[in-house]
């Protein structure tokens, strides 16, 4: 059998699985021709993610880890030759790929196999005017191969041969979890970190810093009373389970929120930095642009 392929479809599975974990389950992996144990596992997670899916819709659920939850707009406006002219600024997110790889592609290059052959019956009614305004289920490929199924709304713009595909998507932050599959390590689990209610104190206090981004974070030390802990263990031991330091998941958790919080709200942008914890809005901005390369300022509002 292909090493390659195997090597895919393992890297796949391993990325199926980080957003599961993440708590999205709207992935799923495109199937290859193969006939074997590991397609029939790619089949059953495929399944499972549906299961799970449809569950969590109809109970509303909620998951406690993550503060960040919120619906995502894709929007692609095609040309008449159905070649991709703009899009949100969400569509890269969603999807992985930078903006340069979408520009100038044609709309199919975004589609699993599946949907290839609707999408050109669509591009056949579009062209001969049939459709003035319909929803299709098309399923969208990501950069790492994951597969989005997507009921979607194709429209013609008016007074204009331009196309409009837009749908919604339900996201959750991404946790501190790896990207890149591994097979050994040489981390050595801390000293003491062996018991379970040691791992679900740690637990606790990534909930706590989560649920205080708006204060704040006590030291080492005072962190350590709160809890009834010491020091090195809630020093290594949160490193060894969520690849960060303490501060590192604070600051950079608090700034995502900033950042969401720029994008989807009108807040003026003192306030924001007051909610995410900062004393004083230069060190906020500060912070800002070291986390993510451009300031507060810079970022397109809601109006």
């Amino acid at each position: 059998m292909d090493s390659d392929l195997n090597k895919e479809r393992f890297q796949n599975i391993y990325h199926m699985l980080l957003q599961m974990g993440n708590g999205n389950f709207m992935y799923r992996i495109q199937r290859s021709d193969e006939d074997d144990n590991l397609e029939i596992l790619i089949v059953l997670m495929n399944m499972l993610a549906e299961e799970i899916n449809g569950l969590i819709s109809h109970k509303g659920y909620v998951n406690p880890h993550h503060t960040n939850r919120y619906l995502v707009q894709t929007t692609f406006i095609l040309d008449a030759n159905f070649v991709i002219k703009s899009f949100n600024s969400d569509v890269p997110f969603i999807l992985g790929f930078t903006p340069e790889d979408l520009y100038h592609q044609n709309f199919s290059r975004v589609l699993s196999e599946k949907s290839l052959s609707l999408w050109n019956n669509i591009k056949g009614d579009l062209s001969q005017s049939l459709i003035h305004h319909s929803t299709f289920q098309l399923t969208f490929i990501t950069k790492k191969k994951l597969l989005i199924p997507s009921f979607c709304s194709v429209s013609r713009l008016l007074q204009s041969n331009d196309i409009l595909v837009s749908s919604i998507t339900n996201i959750i932050e991404e946790t501190d979890l790896p990207t890149t599959l591994v097979s050994s390590t040489n981390e050595v689990k801390p000293k003491g970190l062996y018991r379970l209610s040691d791992i679900q104190l740690i637990q606790e206090v990534y909930d706590y810093i989560l649920n205080n981004l708006d204060k704040p974070l006590p030291n080492l030390k005072e962190l350590s009373r709160i809890f009834g802990t010491n020091e090195y263990k809630l020093k290594y031991g949160f490193k060894y389970l969520f690849k960060t330091s303490i501060y590192k998941f604070y600051n950079t958790k608090r700034l995502k929120k900033a950042h969401l919080l720029i994008q989807q709200t009108t807040i003026q942008l003192k306030e924001i930095s007051l909610m995410s914890g900062f004393n004083t809005y230069p060190n906020f901005s500060k912070a800002f642009k070291k986390q993510f390369g451009y300031s507060p300022n810079d970022i397109k509002r809601r109006t």
